[in-house]
């Protein structure tokens, strides 16, 4: 897989833990827990992101 068809991905799965997080934080039956994830996981999603756009210029 190419770095710009990785980063493609990468940025899809960022955008969908965006849509789940907002989902999550309207519902107001949703543990904190379970949103501290869904953000770690964008977080580590966002810093690969940015390492790879780092290592390509």
């Amino acid at each position: 897989m190419s770095i710009e068809a990785h980063l493609a991905t990468l940025e899809k799965k960022h955008f969908a833990l965006e849509e789940e997080l907002h989902e999550a934080m309207t519902r107001p039956s949703k543990e904190d827990v379970d949103i501290a994830e869904i953000k770690r996981r964008k977080l580590r999603i966002k810093d690969e992101i940015e390492r790879l756009r780092s290592s390509t210029n």
